[in-house]
């Protein structure tokens, strides 16, 4: 548990840098409903939301792999824990010292199938315009009481992301994620400017001072909604002061033709060093 002062220094984070009074309108209850115009939507907008992609049934399923995976009793994904794993004397503690778990694709059927979800993947192509390459599997879980604040950011900034083409993430909501407990934030259109720098700070991040605000739009989903984004979409959860937990699963989907950024293109677009760019 986080001490007073680094407790007082999040809830003013999550209320300077985020805004609850404006949340995403735009929304498909399924993904059959996505045709032509919410396609040119994401173009415009840089994302979608789908009230229901997951089944509760497929929702228990998941956690429960994820759950084995936190325990291993599956093996071969990766886990970070916030904590010493010594330090974990119970199977709750153990649980709630996970910020996330990754790579888990090739070991967990459940979780891989609903990566490989055909009707997913139909709606990606048609939004990337080219065959969807997985390219990264995660779930991010932020437990009650503490759960950290994941910074503003662009997820083709981040290391193995950085295509020539745009990325696309899905986010999908395994519980309720609300206003309260860390939902997704997002800065419509900001995807059109391109790739800004990022800086470590709180986490590997956009500059505090670099975030229009004034333009985020909260996502809050019912357990099963997804939230499709693109991945230069400026994007970032605040931490989890409730009593519910917030776990969910991001995937994304590189377009199949694209290549990575040599070295020099990356450094030019997402960080300060060959800029001089100050935060």
């Amino acid at each position: 548990m986080r001490n007073v002062s680094d407790e007082q220094h999040a809830r003013e984070i999550s209320k300077t840098m985020y805004r609850y009074d404006k949340t995403a309108s735009h929304r498909s209850a399924v993904l059959d409903d996505v045709g032509k115009e919410q396609v040119q939507r994401y173009l415009e907008e840089g994302y979608l939301v789908i009230d229901r992609f997951l089944s509760d049934r497929e929702i228990g399923a998941a956690l429960n792999e994820i759950s084995d995976i936190i325990h291993e009793r599956l093996q071969g994904p990766k886990v970070q824990f916030i904590k010493p794993k010594h330090e974990l004397k119970t199977p709750e503690e153990r649980e709630l010292a996970v910020r996330k778990v990754y790579d888990y694709i090739d070991y967990a059927p459940v979780l891989h199938e609903i990566a490989h979800h055909e009707r997913l993947l139909q709606v990606i192509e048609s939004l990337l315009g080219d065959k969807p390459m997985l390219v990264g599997n995660q779930g991010l879980l932020k437990p009650p009481y503490g759960g950290t604040e994941k910074p503003w950011h662009q997820d083709m900034a981040y290391g193995g992301l950085f295509f020539k083409k745009q990325i696309l993430g899905v986010w999908i909501a395994l519980d309720e994620a609300g206003l309260d407990n860390g939902c997704m934030h997002i800065i419509p259109r900001s995807h059109l400017g391109g790739g800004v720098p990022h800086y470590s700070i709180r986490d590997w991040q956009m500059c505090d001072s670099h975030v229009d605000v004034e333009r985020d739009v909260a996502v809050p989903l019912k357990p099963g909604g997804a939230l499709i984004f693109s991945g230069l979409l400026h994007h970032g959860t605040p931490a989890n002061f409730s009593a519910q937990k917030r776990r969910a699963l991001q995937l994304r989907y590189a377009p199949a033709s694209s290549k990575l950024m040599k070295k020099e293109e990356f450094k030019l677009m997402f960080t300060n060093e060959l800029t001089d760019a100050e935060c």
